[in-house]
């Protein structure tokens, strides 16, 4: 998953007004109790920074 991808699944779960907000704001412990961008910063991959996202969201499997 490109970065591209990541953030249109982003904006497609929170809107495009709030995505980019709750990504640096929101912290998951899946992530080592970073945010989003904290995640990306540091070399998570977008695939594997959306796989917590969807979890915390509990997003529909169709959209994992």
């Amino acid at each position: 998953m490109r970065h591209t991808e990541f953030w249109d699944r982003m904006e497609h779960a929170l809107g495009e007004a709030y995505a980019r907000s709750w990504a640096t704001q929101h912290v998951m412990g899946s992530l080592g109790g970073r945010t989003v961008m904290e995640a990306l910063d540091a070399g998570y991959a977008p695939k594997e920074v959306w796989r917590a996202v969807w979890e915390v969201l509990g997003l529909p499997p169709s959209e994992r």
